[in-house]
């Protein structure tokens, strides 16, 4: 029988009889109260023996024989989760043979060696020799622990590997059959990228995200070097997924495979019914580790762990930041970053060289900063080659000036309180250098069949750049690689030579198409997970930055929340409809975001709810901050507000929207600044373009208030009703 038809018709952990009784209660105490089952699909009863974990807030049951998830219920919002138990699976591995990759090992298909109760909060599940699709039975064994705390579920898991072969992945822990709430009840899956949460329908839409040719079913994936955590969210409560281990030592995808696939094609719809054609409905969520166990090795898995919550994504994400706490590592930062800043980007070269601003001009563009309270420079394109040329190069251009010009130029930003943060990227090597022919290409990351990856480059002002005829072609430098991380730190201190006082590192968030290198002679045994080189990368160069200035700024584009302990600054970009999740972990983390338009209010809006700092950038960072006097006057207006009310607006706790309510008689959008006992702020903005609207807001046990706006700074008095004009914003605090 092949895969395809095993799953469709199969779909379950344990077939057969049992002779022995499982542990725990009957299979009617997993069955929600009546009056969610009229509500929700309901739970199918455990027919089969099973061994119960069980506390206030959830109850999970595996199979006795078998090991699989049968069941999964959380008592606290009634939801079950993993619903019916003829669904439930167990693990995946894929063990590719010498001519035959397409070889797994179905945990359909195994029998425990052994499924037992430690404790009241664990259980403990083995499987042995195990049985292969096309390989026969292999000399391989996989053991998890799973624990039950206060409602958090773990599980943990080792796997032994005595075969010749590879396993390549394991999907542990793996559920057959998650199940929204009730049956016209929307779930979506959401995740930190960016500085943004985002996120996908995956009920009562679920769109193929890799390609019809591809999978035998639709599926989406979520991965870990975005994420360390996937939230499933159906309406008021969802479903905490993570990966606890900050230090990214392999990739974890959070897969959703959606069987037999859609009703309908045209709308992405999925059966409601449980069966389609005598065919069972199910959605199929997995965490799969991309292991890479080599022959004869022993490898751990990364703990991941379960927390049913009630509420939207601000309580999903409360729990991980209590996590948070236990790892993050609070970096250093200079005390006019924590203050209220604005910074310019500015571009002075491309890769086609235009050399549109020489060093020597940039005193003018200081100048203008210091003007108007602007307080830094993000310089880009200053290094050879240009903005994305010349890769991983960090020295001067001869072209547009010597290096003493840009040193001084940078002593005078000093001088004159802006701080020229000089741009620059590290992940590439641009081919068409002869640095890449003599040295780089050594230390390119390579696919399973030796061929180096390759990044595209990008286009700029050129038409045949524009068209993608002449784009600089630039393969992927391995992180892992410590030979190469000394290159880099060389390239980097070119820039503490320069006497700069921070770096923006451009695309620290990614490494183009590399997941895994598998170059031989790097100094480690391949593959490589590329991500894991991120932190020894980071650490490696804020040592040489601490030896001239620990002060100095390391700044980045969109990291990823565990590289804040180095990048601190995090700039990135957002739209209307972004939601801060980095700013709702980290209240009071530097975060930047770029202001382009020519009246750009709606964008400064963003930026005063969010509590994010300003960078402006007129002709997409090409121009002067004269060029849009409309948007640089309401930015200043801004800006002073939060100096003038930094106890509401700059050191209040950022909390999005918890601990108000808020409604108007027009469209609107509001933040909330501080706790109960604090200096709370309500921000609300009216996002109409042409009229006033007038808000009502309620605070739980408000103190005496006052209304204050970016036009009129002075505080007027007010109980909970305020009105904002037009594209324009009101803060109302307590006073």
């Amino acid at each position: 029988m092949d895969r395809r038809t095993f799953n469709k018709l199969a779909g379950v952990a344990a077939i057969g009889t049992f002779s022995q009784k499982g542990q725990g209660v009957d299979a009617a105490h997993l069955s929600p109260p009546p009056n969610v089952a009229e509500s929700s699909a309901a739970p199918s009863p455990l027919s089969q023996d099973h061994i119960l974990l069980e506390d206030a807030d959830v109850m999970v049951a595996f199979d006795a024989h078998s090991g699989a998830l049968l069941q999964l219920h959380s008592k606290l919002t009634k939801w079950t989760i993993q619903r019916r138990p003829e669904l439930g699976i167990s693990f995946r591995l894929l063990v590719p043979l010498p001519h035959r990759r397409d070889n797994f090992v179905l945990g359909q298909k195994q029998r425990a060696a052994g499924v037992k109760r430690i404790s009241d909060k664990e259980i403990y599940i083995e499987w042995a020799g195990l049985l292969s699709e096309h390989g026969g039975e292999l000399p391989i064994s996989f053991s998890s622990r799973v624990k039950l705390d206060k409602g958090i579920l773990t599980f943990e898991g080792a796997l032994i590997n005595n075969s010749t072969l590879t396993v390549e992945t394991i999907d542990y822990p793996y559920f057959g059959d998650l199940s929204s709430p009730a049956r016209n009840a929307p779930m979506k899956s959401e995740h930190m990228w960016y500085g943004n949460l985002v996120g996908d329908e995956i009920y009562p839409e679920f769109k193929n995200e890799k390609g019809y040719w591809g999978v035998d079913f639709p599926t989406k994936t979520v991965e870990s070097k975005q994420s360390l955590f996937c939230l499933i969210q159906a309406p008021q409560q969802g479903l905490y997924v993570g990966m606890h281990d900050p230090t990214q030592p392999y990739l974890l995808e959070f897969t959703f495979e959606q069987h037999p696939g859609l009703s309908n094609s045209i709308t992405n719809k999925v059966p409601k019914e449980d069966e389609i054609g005598g065919i069972p409905v199910h959605l199929e969520f997995r965490t799969c580790h991309f292991l890479y166990a080599q022959p004869r090795s022993v490898r751990t898995l990364a703990p991941v762990v379960f927390k049913a919550y009630a509420g939207d994504w601000h309580q999903g994400i409360d729990f991980y930041k209590d996590w948070r706490i236990t790892w993050f590592h609070k970096p250093q930062i200079a005390a006019w970053v924590r203050d209220v800043n604005s910074w310019q980007q500015l571009q002075i070269d491309t890769p086609e060289q235009d050399y549109s601003i020489l060093y020597k001009d940039l005193p003018k563009y200081i100048d203008e900063c210091a003007a108007n309270g602007v307080g830094a420079i993000q310089l880009v394109g200053w290094n050879l080659g240009g903005q994305d040329g010349g890769d991983p190069c960090l020295d001067t251009d001869p072209r547009l000036g010597s290096w003493r010009e840009l040193h001084d130029a940078i002593a005078y930003g000093r001088h004159k309180g802006v701080k020229l943060i000089l741009f620059g990227k590290l992940n590439w090597a641009d081919m068409t250098t002869s640095g890449f022919r003599q040295e780089l290409y050594q230390y390119s990351c390579t696919d399973p069949f030796g061929i180096p990856y390759r990044q595209n480059g990008y286009s700029y002002i050129t038409p045949t750049q524009l068209a993608g005829v002449s784009n600089h072609l630039r393969e992927v430098m391995d992180f892992n690689c410590e030979t190469y991380r000394d290159i880099a730190t060389r390239q980097f201190e070119n820039i503490l030579k320069l006497g700069a006082p921070g770096w923006l590192y451009d695309e620290v968030c990614h490494h183009g198409p590399v997941e895994y290198t598998f170059s031989p002679d790097h100094g480690y045994t391949p593959p490589g997970y590329i991500y894991a080189g991120d932190l020894p990368m980071a650490h490696q160069l804020r040592a040489a930055a601490n030896k001239h200035d620990p002060d100095f700024i390391f700044a980045g584009e969109g990291p990823q929340d565990w590289l804040m302990q180095y990048y601190a600054v995090s700039y990135f970009r957002i739209n209307g409809s972004s939601r801060p999740v980095v700013r709702y972990i980290d209240p009071h983390a530097p975060l930047m975001v770029a202001v382009t338009g020519f009246d750009d209010r709606e964008m400064l809006n963003q930026i005063l709810l969010n509590r994010y700092i300003i960078s402006y950038e007129p002709y997409n960072f090409k121009g002067s901050l004269n060029d849009f006097p409309l948007t640089l006057a309401y930015g200043k207006k801004i800006d002073a507000l939060r100096n003038r009310y930094k106890a509401w607006l700059w050191d209040a706790e950022f909390r999005d929207t918890v601990g108000a309510d808020v409604s108007a008689d027009g469209p609107f959008q509001y933040t909330v600044f501080g706790r109960e006992k604090d200096k709370r702020a309500v921000v609300v903005v009216n996002t109409l373009v042409d009229k006033e609207i007038t808000a009502t807001v309620k605070l739980p046990y408000p103190k005496r208030t006052a209304v204050v706006t970016p036009e009129d700074p002075e505080p007027m008095p007010c109980r909970n009703r305020i009105r904002i004009p037009a594209r324009s914003a009101a803060v109302l605090m307590e006073v």
